[in-house]
């Protein structure tokens, strides 16, 4: 949980959450049994295809019967990730369909049980850690696999009469939970962030209600998280807001550095390659890497984090045409990491159609749009020593001041202003990035 220094009203990090603050950009990945699936559900999406299409457990054991990702290499997707400028990387150990990537003991529903024949989070957590990576395990709360999780609104079986008459025993399903999570959070060796997923408490269908803190038994399943792992990174989605060290808005961008209860919290914005998180074949839907990086840029100077999802195909690939994506990210990453591992929000004040990222005393001015010779900066006159692009360090000049001759200067600029001199040709960078050396105050 962030703290609040009250002398400044500024978010004091905790120390295990340090890492994350600085690292700033992850991979998610969604991955399971609804890949062979691969295409929207009627109105929703991929992984979410066995309620939207309210799909029977005779069909959906189909997938389960015949998942064998022989092309599966976990070693490959953490190279992947960190050559992308990825730090950690989190993955669905079970989504909502209460399949299981791992070979729990609690459930034959496992990928132990199919024809990949073994455990396959063992082999993702040793490949990305060979690669400096962090790790996060996904959980979900929900569980339409489960003979006790309470049918509601989203369960598929939600329409069949029978089914719903059926006894079921929440405590039981909670007691499996529970002892998912400690299998998970006992057999794999440190665990960096545990991403549960989700409550719904405000949702009401009529005949059911939806599920938050005390259908999950939240605090009991926090205390046994923070005893396994003290210094795990939890979300926000236990509806336990006190309790979170960071938060998760998805699919969409803040407006500014995200507070609850008018104090800066931590948070991680949560976004697709496509519009899908499951592997989803004909999504034509792709986000270009100028507008992911646009999105990271953003996330980071408003405080936050970005984790980028894709979803691996059945047969264990990342998508040809997100490692494509993934490899211009890399490149401009390369050249361009200095303004985002460890930068924050600045409080300096943007140019119009530009970010500010900011690093001890470097400043760094993200150009969503290239401006015409000249670039104002408000409130820099005389704090700055040295600028350059960063992409490849060649110096810009800049002088105190507006442009010399009142029919040359703006209109709206005032005197303390920083000019930089720029050339008409942009640089043939994703985004271009501009470093500034502060002096010392």
């Amino acid at each position: 949980m962030t703290t609040i220094d009250a002398s400044t009203n500024q978010t004091v990090v905790p120390e295990r959450a340090r890492w994350f603050t600085h690292d700033r950009f992850g991979l998610f990945i969604h991955w399971g049994i609804y890949s062979a699936i691969a295409r929207y559900g009627r109105g929703g999406l991929a992984e979410w295809s066995k309620s939207m299409d309210q799909i029977s457990e005779e069909e959906y054991q189909t997938y389960f019967e015949t998942f064998d990702p022989d092309l599966y290499n976990p070693v490959a997707w953490a190279k992947s990730a960190k050559a992308a400028g990825m730090k950690y990387a989190v993955i669905t150990t079970k989504h909502h369909d209460g399949f299981c990537l791992w070979d729990t003991q609690l459930t034959d529903y496992k990928a132990t049980n199919t024809p990949a024949g073994r455990d396959l989070i063992r082999e993702w957590v040793e490949a990305f850690r060979a690669e400096g990576l962090r790790v996060g395990f996904y959980y979900s709360l929900i569980d339409w696999h489960h003979p006790h999780f309470p049918l509601d609104g989203f369960h598929p079986r939600r329409e069949d009469r029978v089914v719903r008459a059926e006894a079921r025993d929440i405590s039981i399903y909670l007691e499996y939970l529970r002892g998912q999570v400690r299998e998970l959070l006992t057999n794999y060796g440190p665990i960096d962030v545990m991403w549960f997923d989700f409550s719904y408490p405000e949702s009401d269908w009529g005949w059911a209600k939806g599920k938050g803190r005390d259908d999950w038994q939240s605090e009991q399943l926090l205390e046994l998280v923070r005893q396994l792992r003290p210094d795990i990174l939890l979300n926000n989605r236990l509806d336990l807001p006190a309790a979170a060290d960071f938060v998760t808005p998805e699919q969409v961008q803040p407006r500014g550095w995200i507070e609850v209860d008018g104090h800066r919290v931590t948070w991680e914005a949560c976004q697709t390659i496509t519009s899908s998180w499951g592997y989803d074949r004909d999504n034509l839907d792709w986000k270009s890497p100028d507008l992911l990086v646009r999105l990271l840029i953003d996330a980071v100077s408003k405080g936050g984090n970005m984790l980028l999802n894709t979803g691996p195909t059945a047969r264990g690939e990342i998508d040809p045409r997100s490692q494509v994506i993934l490899g211009e990210l890399g490149a401009w990453m390369k050249c361009h990491g200095p303004a985002i591992y460890g930068a924050s929000a600045s409080s300096f004040a943007a140019p119009l159609d530009c970010r500010l990222t900011q690093r001890g005393d470097r400043l760094y001015v993200h150009l969503f749009s290239w401006p015409m010779t000249h670039l104002f900066l408000e409130g820099l006159a005389g704090k700055v020593r040295f600028v350059r692009f960063l992409h490849d360090g060649s110096r810009i000049r800049f002088h105190d001041g507006t442009l010399a001759g009142s029919h040359t200067t703006p209109s709206g600029v005032t005197t303390d202003v920083l000019t930089l001199e720029l050339p008409s040709q942009r640089p043939d960078v994703l985004i271009p990035v501009i470093e500034l050396y502060l002096r010392e105050e």
